[in-house]
């Protein structure tokens, strides 16, 4: 089967030898965006494109990669329309806001809050507002055809069928993903022979991780301290992604100067 250019991106993350092809494919969509909103291109200074972060934000964790990007003037213009959208949503938040009614003991009560399930109509906006973002908006759909391209692959590629069975597998979360889409997806007897090889895969794997997570442990004895580290070295961030995704000693990633 011929490559095509929406199946490049994905053959690249299962030839990259990462414990997770879809950490790896997530990674160059995450930065991908970040160029994007912030890039050489400077697609801030486009109006649709403007338009649409203005309307969305970014959350917590791609403000804090925005601002370790390093262009400051992109981010800061980004910003002050945004903010400019955000006084007049709150302007009319304030104007329909009613308290509710305390009651008699309320203040005996020790403070609750439940993020899930806000008590006011700011706290209901607030939590809307939290949860959308450009960036994770953009990850998420284009993360989600890239499961549909990896199932179309394991159907008909052999190449790519090789090179999943000689994978190390995936991190927990995406392995959860793979299961659910499979579910949807495969028909009954795919699910079997696919089920087969990616449970095989992910019991070998997490024994490797945790052999290597000993024996790193293992190196701290000083019984051990002339002995080789084997694959050890680095168990511990390998051990981190393999639990909840991820590279947890990846480097700040930052635009080309």
């Amino acid at each position: 089967m011929k490559e095509k250019i929406y199946t490049i991106p994905l053959m690249d993350a299962f030839r990259a030898d990462d414990e997770c092809p879809f950490c790896f494919i997530e990674r160059n969509l995450e930065q991908h965006a970040i160029d994007f909103v912030l890039g050489s291109g400077a697609s801030y200074m486009e109006d649709d494109i403007r338009a649409e972060t203005d309307k969305t934000g970014f959350c917590r964790n791609h403000y804090k990669k925005m601002f370790d990007y390093g262009n400051r003037l992109g981010t800061g213009l980004i910003l002050t329309t945004h903010f400019k959208k955000k006084n007049e949503e709150l302007k009319q938040q304030l104007k329909m806001f009613s308290p509710g009614k305390a009651s008699m003991l309320s203040h005996l009560k020790k403070a609750k809050i439940d993020p899930e399930n806000p008590k006011t109509s700011i706290g209901a906006w607030i939590k809307e507002e939290s949860n959308r973002c450009y960036i994770c908006d953009y990850s998420k759909d284009t993360y989600n055809r890239y499961l549909d391209t990896f199932f179309e692959l394991y159907r008909k590629n052999p190449e790519f069928q090789n090179l999943f069975q000689n994978s190390k597998g995936f991190c927990l979360p995406h392995f959860a993903d793979l299961v659910e889409t499979a579910e949807t997806l495969l028909s009954d007897k795919e699910k079997k022979s696919f089920y087969d090889s990616l449970f095989a895969l992910m019991t070998e794997n997490l024994q490797r991780i945790t052999d290597d997570l000993e024996w790193f442990c293992d190196k701290f004895d000083f019984r051990n301290k002339d002995a080789d580290w084997k694959n050890s070295k680095d168990a511990i961030q390998r051990g981190m992604q393999k639990a909840v995704g991820g590279y947890p000693a990846a480097p700040v990633y930052k635009a080309d100067r």
